[in-house]
Parts: C-alpha cells; sequence; structure tokens
C-alpha cells in the first residue's frame, strides 16, 4: 500500500455521499488501517453541496485534507467541475453520467462512467441504492487495501434497512469496473 489513499465523493445532499464516506472509513478500520475523515456541505437540509474526504493509510495521517486525489467520485456537475482537478494523471475520477453529462476530455486522469443512479432504477425501481452501488464499485477498487467481504459488512451495520437489496446493489456495483 501506498502511503495514503485519497477518496473524495461528492454531489447533493440526499445522495448518501456521507454515509459513503462513513462506510469506507469503517471498513478501513476494520482491516487495521488509519482513517481520516472529513465531510462538508452546504447550509441547505436537502439538495444543496457534500462532500466526503477519506484518507486511508497503515502510517499516522499527518493531514486530512486530500490533495492528491486517488478516486474522485462525482455525483452532481457541480461536484465534477469544482474537484476535477485535484485527481493527478495516476487518479480515477468516477462519475455518474446521470448527474455529469460533460466531462472534461483535457485531464490527464482516468475518467469512467459508473451509472449508479439508472442501475439503481433499473434493478430496484428505486435511486436510493445508487450509493450501495457506487461503494460496491469503490470495493473494486480498492480490492488491493480492503476486502470486499468487510466493505459488505460495514454496509449492512451502517445500513440497516433494505439487507438483501444493498447485497444485490453492492455486487451490481462491483460488477460493474
Amino acid at each position: 500500500m501506498k502511503d495514503r489513499i485519497e477518496i473524495v465523493a461528492s454531489g447533493f445532499g440526499g445522495q448518501g455521499v456521507v454515509r459513503l464516506g462513513q462506510v469506507i472509513g469503517e471498513a478501513a478500520v476494520k482491516a487495521g488501517l488509519r482513517v481520516s475523515m472529513l465531510k462538508s456541505h452546504g447550509t441547505e437540509m436537502r439538495g444543496g453541496y457534500v462532500r466526503s474526504q477519506i484518507v486511508l493509510s497503515n502510517k499516522n495521517i499527518d493531514s486530512p485534507v486530500c490533495e492528491n486525489v486517488d478516486i474522485f467520485i462525482a455525483l452532481s456537475s457541480a461536484a465534477y467541475t469544482r474537484f476535477k482537478d485535484t485527481v493527478p494523471a495516476e487518479g480515477l475520477i468516477i462519475y455518474d453520467p446521470a448527474f455529469v453529462e460533460t466531462i472534461d476530455e483535457t485531464l490527464k486522469c482516468r475518467q469512467q462512467p459508473l451509472p449508479a443512479k439508472q442501475l439503481a432504477l433499473d434493478n430496484f425501481n428505486k435511486a436510493l441504492f445508487s450509493n450501495t452501488i457506487a461503494l460496491g464499485a469503490m470495493a473494486k477498487l480498492l480490492k488491493d487495501h480492503l476486502k470486499k467481504e468487510t466493505i459488505l459488512e460495514s454496509i449492512l451495520e451502517i445500513i440497516p434497512k433494505f439487507q438483501d437489496q444493498n447485497r444485490q446493489a453492492f455486487q451490481i456495483g462491483y460488477e460493474q469496473l
């Protein structure tokens, strides 16, 4: 593992952005890693800007701020525009095309669509499961650092409702990448 893995997830309120960060952080703690998480959001109750920054490391974390983002999950166009430039050439942007319609082709990093909202609607008739689909994709990306089963266990502990659907959504996301 490199010294630190930086993950940023951003979108708008109600999408489960903070919950996504909590799940990844919980799974990392269970795996014996050191974790920091910062969250920020607008003043709106729902629908405003939300961001989670998660840092994972085997060593002490000197700063919780993500400056060289390894994985950026963009769940809105505003989030994509605001944070795309924080991802270096070796980083990855995962974006949901339901919310991010235009991507910046001049970026040197890899960019990959993850149609989480559409997959949730197609499989469950609810967009509610799109964040669990995103977590499944994250599990695939982090497989060298966190066990798939540990992330799923953390989801089921943190999100006690809809366990069968969350298991299915997680697997759908895992298979997308």
